[in-house]
């Protein structure tokens, strides 16, 4: 039996309305009523963040208006009539119902939606149930719990991470098995992976997903449609191109030897850049995923492409890198990266940023998706958050409220670091007889003693209900250093406790932490 599980039309996504009703979608259903459906639940950041890519993939196939598409080429070559076309489609508040049904009937090579097709199952390799083989030809899989983000593989971590087994594997659901194929080809790790034979040889490694470590920053609207036609990213840094295709929409599955397409605009540089290869292994009725292989899919070189969603963050060298995802960094740290120009010395912000329709500005947030991993196998968690409507402060339409976002943003991080140094330096002085309170005291990296950690968890939860007391239009003529310096004293005091202040070398060292942290109390310089 073959197929069984068709994208389009099963329940596999789940939304919620803008009703408030939680419900489940096909792409079909979430196109057809984006207007809606108000937000994505997907409980797996990563497959939701690897999902936004492919929802706005496929937009520039649906949203037109007046029969000109959002991948339009001639609309493309002038980015002023492209931003009109994009005014004009968000103008109609809904995807057309035919088109959305034209491209799923008619426009995509027939089954190309299922999840199980024996010939192109969707987003999946075929070929690998013959290539995947041990030394003797029998089938050599990577396992179920290789495919679910979260759960362990191998002989370790079973009981620590879950009460899952390779010898015991638990089955997954298609719908909830999708999520997962989606992540791993986004933020999949490198290195060690089941071999694959094409040739003589059975390479078993590959390189990392394309948005590996990284976090994802979306504009966001109160409405699917609009969020998913601003996810579109504008032309100019790729060339459009005729042959510019999604993997479901090529005639051929793509040559695991060959070169690897040039990353055309507008598809192929948000689905074109997988570097694993899968393929799913279904229960006999089709409705679950018991099996599965994983590898890779290429070892050419990967082309440079600068990912729409990401903040790219200067290196010390020059260079550039997207800003990774970071579990303990909350998002509004992140928000002056995404309100300054890229004239800005340290960090250009996400080009789904740039150009937003001035009549949404005060309704968009931005969402955030994030994977905090390492860059070969360690996941440490995911996590995604929804800043307030910001984007309204952006530097170009409001150049004093951006200006002061970035120094809220500074004071809070300089607080933070002379804090972090404080807590460090009281402990030295509490604990070793030797230090001397009066004079400079050294520091061993190996033992930073336990305040450090304690201060930092209490003041980045305070020095953020203090940044958006202070990021509003108001308050822009305020000195911001103070609150935080107010917030890391307060946090120090938490941190070493009211019982060992009593003791006097804890009370010298307290006293000589706080005098670090109030030097930043020095007057504001003129800009």
């Amino acid at each position: 039996m073959g197929g069984g599980f068709d994208l389009r039309d099963e329940p596999w996504v789940p939304v919620r309305l803008v009703s408030g009703e939680s419900v489940r979608v096909g792409f079909r259903g979430l196109f057809t009523r984006a207007h809606e459906i108000e937000d994505l639940e997907l409980p797996v950041a990563p497959a939701a963040s690897g999902l936004m890519r492919i929802l706005a993939a496929m937009t520039t196939r649906m949203a037109h208006h007046e029969g000109v598409r959002l991948d339009d080429e001639d609309a493309a070559e002038e980015i002023a009539a492209w931003y009109a076309l994009r005014r004009a489609v968000l103008g109609a508040g809904r995807f057309d119902p035919d088109a959305v049904d034209a491209y799923f009937d008619e426009q995509v090579p027939e089954r190309r939606f299922d999840l199980f097709d024996e010939e192109r199952p969707f987003l999946q390799d075929p070929r690998l149930a013959k290539e995947c083989v041990d030394g003797q030809g029998r089938p050599n899989t990577s396992g179920v719990n290789k495919l679910v983000m979260g759960r362990p593989t191998g002989d370790n971590g079973a009981v620590l991470f879950g009460h899952f087994t390779d010898g015991d594997p638990v089955p997954v659901l298609a719908a909830e098995a999708t999520w997962h194929l989606i992540a791993q080809l986004y933020f999949g790790p490198s290195g060690q992976c089941t071999p694959r034979k094409i040739t003589q040889t059975r390479p078993g490694n590959g390189d990392a997903a394309p948005l590996r470590k990284s976090i994802s920053y979306f504009p966001w609207a109160p409405d699917l449609f609009t969020t998913l036609v601003l996810a579109v990213p504008a032309p100019g840094q790729h060339e459009p191109d005729e042959a510019d295709a999604c993997p479901w929409e090529e005639q051929e599955p793509p040559d695991p030897l060959g070169p690897c397409p040039a990353l055309s605009w507008p598809c192929r540089v948000l689905t074109g850049r997988f570097r694993h290869a899968a393929l799913l292994v279904p229960s006999a009725d089709r409705t679950e995923v018991t099996d599965a292989y994983i590898t890779w899919s290429t070892h050419e070189a990967a082309h440079q492409a600068r990912d729409p969603f990401l903040i790219l963050d200067r290196r010390r060298d020059g260079g550039l890198q997207a800003r990774e995802a970071d579990g303990s960094r909350a998002l509004w740290r992140d928000v002056d990266a995404l309100l300054l120009m890229d004239s800005m010395q340290y960090a250009l912000r996400p080009p789904a940023l740039e150009g937003i329709p001035d009549a949404l500005r005060n309704r968009l947030r931005v969402r955030a998706y994030g994977f905090d991993q390492d860059g070969q196998q360690k996941d440490n968690g995911w996590f995604q958050a929804t800043t307030p409507p910001i984007l309204q402060w952006q530097q170009e339409v409001h150049p004093e409220m951006a200006a002061h976002v970035e120094r809220c943003h500074r004071a809070a991080e300089d607080a933070g670091e002379r804090l972090e140094f404080a807590a460090k330096v009281a402990w030295k002085l509490a604990t070793d007889v030797n230090a001397d309170a009066s004079g400079k005291v050294k520091l061993d990296r190996r033992k930073p003693g336990p305040w450090a950690a304690a201060a930092a968890a209490r003041y980045w939860t305070a020095a953020e209900r203090e940044f958006w007391q202070l990021a509003t239009p108001g308050r822009t003529s305020l000195w911001p250093q103070p609150a935080f310096v107010n917030a890391a004293l307060a946090a120090l005091d938490a941190a070493i406790g009211t019982a060992n202040r009593a003791d006097v070398r804890v009370a010298r060292a307290r006293s000589r932490a706080r005098a670090i942290i109030r030097g930043l109390l020095q007057a504001p310089t003129a800009a």
